[in-house]
């Protein structure tokens, strides 16, 4: 006797599974850097495949921040001492406190890609225990999945309203929030723009993953699937325009408080240099002070010129930093300086935590769904050694990401595993849905199940609207590509204490090749495959005839 088909307790938490799937990390790091910038099948589960293999690192540096964040002070809030504790460590002189915690005492990063390094135990051992809880959390399946996206959904926006509260209450919020809805319009004319805005979109919505349609596929027959797209696609933009506006109040804060920590230093410098009475100058008046020194004396100011920094609020805002450097220097950087600091750096990273969880539950659903549905698998191991199978392997694949260069590694999978890939699956999958199946069948199957046919609006935008666009992004993501030339990324130089860029080596250009082709080749393939089987089929059909 066939096992029955586990299902949701209630419609509810099917909906909250999509939202703790959809509403995730790039929500908070990713759509506000674009505000700052611009103003099917086995494809879609080898895409899960590569993004589970990477994104539980994100959780383990959460974790690893998390467990730092009980130290008073914060230990990216201030320089350590050298071995000799006769001044601070020369590379974050160089830098800053929180970069220095971020690149040299999380990640200890490498010079570049080609110096590899051993594996990190701190992190191998974070990751270790980021997946260990993934699989906790999917180990009885819906049984267990839904219980948990209750907390993972609906906690982080306790956090962010709390967030909310003290971000707009923070000296400097407005100036964030006015850059913020301040628009660009000459954006509009980008591409790039809205390639980032689609891809954006793809990410946060988790299309073309297919974990969408696991979790669909444990509803009952009747569930109304055209209300909860539309919820879980509204509370999905909300939520990135309110997380943007709780990380502008934090950005507005952190750049008004550089800004004038440069004006206090400049001021001070002038001050000492040129022998003023306190109080003469201020920042109203730096200008004009600068301007009536280099008049009056113009050789003492020239010596002291290149210590004289530029100080503007507006390039602190133009900083444009998104992914890791928005999530664990941007934001640590906002915390120490705030009142009870590890009391927020607490709640930070255990949002982040949740918000990556929730996430993963859904990449590791896409995974897992095809497999527990595969007669041959299911028939010969249980669930639990399933999902620990996969969660094993992830994770042994993930320690990749712990070695020294594995940061340059999580970036190339971050910028190339789930690109081009999604705009293509999204795509096949629109062109199958419309004008293979058939909209009018696909119409019935939506009246069978909702009770009501879908309107004018819907079948226009599957039909015309939507392959127009993705055809269009696809060109523009293309030809980007072609002008773009060689591919390079950051490298981060300890001598200087900042980013370098460098080109690729060759092999990692072939891995990149190799992450695009493997995910889009599967759509071919595979109806290469189905049409030969068919065909097979029916020569022997005709045979037996």
């Amino acid at each position: 006797m066939e096992k029955s088909r586990p299902l949701w307790d209630n419609p509810l938490q099917f909906v909250f599974a999509c939202i703790s799937y959809a509403v995730g990390l790039g929500n908070v790091w990713r759509f506000p850097y674009l505000c700052q910038m611009y103003g099917g099948g086995v494809a879609s589960v080898v895409v899960s495949f590569f993004l589970s293999m990477y994104y539980n690192v994100i959780n383990a540096w959460a974790f690893w921040y998390l467990f730092h964040s009980f130290q008073d002070p914060l230990p990216w809030a201030i320089c350590p001492l050298n071995s000799n504790r006769t001044g601070y460590e020369e590379e974050c002189e160089k830098t800053s406190s929180t970069q220095y915690f971020w690149y040299r005492q999380t990640l200890n990063i490498s010079p570049s890609l080609e110096a590899s390094g051993s594996v990190q135990w701190e992190q191998a051992l974070c990751l270790t225990l980021a997946w260990l809880v993934v699989y906790l959390c999917i180990l009885r399946g819906t049984a267990s999945t839904g219980k948990v996206v209750y907390v993972t959904a609906s906690l982080p926006y306790c956090v962010l309203i709390i967030y909310l509260i003290r971000g707009l209450t923070l000296h400097g919020a407005v100036n964030g929030l006015i850059y913020m809805f301040t628009p660009k319009l000459e954006q509009l004319l980008n591409p790039k723009a809205w390639i980032s805005a689609a891809t954006q979109i793809f990410f946060s919505l988790g299309l073309g993953f297919g974990s969408l349609i696991a979790f669909a596929s444990y509803n009952e027959p009747s569930n109304n699937c055209q209300r909860h797209a539309i919820i879980v696609s509204l509370i999905n933009s909300t939520t990135s325009i309110f997380a943007s506006i709780v990380t502008f109040s934090i950005y507005g804060f952190k750049a008004t408080f550089n800004y004038e920590s440069c004006i206090n230093k400049v001021i001070l410098l002038l001050l000492n240099a040129f022998d003023l009475e306190e109080g003469s100058l201020t920042a109203d008046n730096l200008n004009e002070m600068k301007d009536y020194l280099m008049a009056t004396y113009p050789q003492e100011y020239a010596q002291l010129a290149p210590q004289i920094k530029n100080c503007s609020l507006e390039a602190e805002l133009d900083t444009a930093v998104q992914g890791t450097g928005l999530a664990f220097i941007v934001y640590s950087e906002a915390i120490k300086n705030m009142e009870v600091p590890q009391l927020y750096s607490v709640l930070y990273f255990f949002m982040l935590l949740m918000l990556g969880i929730g996430s993963m539950l859904g990449n590791t659903a896409a995974i897992l769904t095809p497999l527990t549905d595969s007669r041959a698998i299911a028939s010969r191991f249980p669930k639990e050694v399933i999902s620990g199978v996969v969660c094993f392997v992830n994770c042994i694949i993930g320690l990749i990401f712990t070695v020294e260069a594995g940061n340059y590694w999580f970036d190339i999978f971050n910028d190339y595993a789930a690109t081009l890939s999604l705009l293509l699956i999204v795509l096949v999958e629109t062109i199958a849905v419309c004008y293979i199946y058939g909209i009018r069948r696909f119409e019935k199957d939506l009246y069978t199940m909702i009770g009501c046919k879908p309107n004018w609006y819907w079948k226009i935008m599957w039909a015309f609207v939507s392959p127009l666009l993705i055809i269009s992004l696809f060109i523009f993501y293309i030809t980007d590509y072609i002008l773009t030339g060689t591919l390079q990324y950051q490298a981060w130089d300890a001598t200087q204490g900042q980013l370098v860029t460098k080109d690729y080596p060759g092999y990692a250009l072939a891995v990149i090749g190799l992450l695009v082709a493997s995910s889009t080749m599967c759509i071919p393939v595979g109806a290469l495959v189905t049409f030969v089987r068919k065909r097979l089929k029916r020569e022997r059909v005709a045979t037996v005839a």
